[in-house]
């Protein structure tokens, strides 16, 4: 079971889109996966289209790792239907663990390191799985701590502008600093530049600097500004099961994305630093 945290430093810059966008892929390509949404805000769960049913959100979960059951308390995508109705086949598995504001009370900086643990424990004990993603909050905080020792790998989202250039080296720094103390097998995945206007001079300016200065950590494909992108997350839907020509093409970005931050032959032992 691979375990990717989807992070930034700065807000904004689309990371739970992106997290939605490999989740659509995933479904698509039948990968049986499961979104982890640290983020208080939640906006994750609101874009799956999920229904509580009862469960218990991950923030709750957290505060007793040793006895709370993350299997009996996720919840499926409101996708899965919707896919299997156009496959006529059985639904994938895409399930949840739900955000919620709650989780907020382990988004502190001086989190020790048996805190740190808290989703690491609650991952251990669930199978069914060969994806997990864990959407981060835009900070490197508790919560973000937390995602990244529960993960194998880390994929952070950056746009091509200069303060989010900017904070991305400095997640990379923290990245590397966290790795030597506490989590030595954790590797990064890759950085995506979101939000790319193919007309933008600037954009096309921080995508050549990011290019000079992280390397082949950057990500292809880049993912274009995309204006139904609201639309497609307002409505809860999957952006493989979006019509138009536009969402097809997204579709193909994610697809391919998503093949590249699995690829067991791009992961790295080190932070990402060139």
């Amino acid at each position: 079971m691979q375990v990717v945290s989807i992070s930034s430093l700065k807000g904004g810059v689309g990371k739970t889109s992106v997290t939605l966008g490999l989740a659509s892929a995933a479904l698509a390509a039948g990968n049986p996966t499961l979104v982890v949404d640290l983020d208080p805000h939640a906006d994750a769960t609101t874009g799956l289209g999920v229904r509580p049913l009862g469960r218990t959100d991950i923030g709750r979960l957290l505060k007793n790792p040793r006895r709370a059951d993350l299997g009996a308390n996720t919840v499926p995508a409101g996708w899965v239907a919707t896919a299997a109705g156009r496959s006529g086949s059985s639904p994938s598995v895409l399930d949840v663990a739900m955000g919620s504001a709650y989780s907020g009370i382990y988004d502190r900086p001086d989190l020790g390191r048996r805190d740190q643990r808290r989703l690491a424990t609650l991952l251990s004990r669930i199978t069914g799985y060969s994806l997990v993603l864990i959407d981060c909050p835009p900070s490197l905080n508790g919560l973000t701590r937390i995602a990244w020792t529960a993960s194998n790998k880390v994929v952070l989202v950056a746009e091509p502008a200069l303060f989010s250039v900017a904070g991305t080296e400095r997640t990379m720094r923290a990245l590397e600093l966290f790795r030597r103390e506490f989590a030595p097998g954790l590797t990064t995945a890759g950085i995506v530049a979101n939000k790319v206007r193919a007309t933008s001079n600037e954009h096309a300016f921080r995508l050549a600097e990011m290019r000079q200065m992280f390397g082949d950590l950057l990500l292809t494909p880049t993912i274009p500004d995309q204006a139904d992108w609201q639309q497609i997350q307002g409505a809860a839907h999957a952006v493989h099961h979006w019509p138009g020509d536009s969402a097809r093409q997204a579709s193909g970005y994610f697809d391919e994305l998503l093949r590249g931050v699995l690829d067991t032959g791009r992961m790295r032992s080190r932070s990402g630093r060139r």
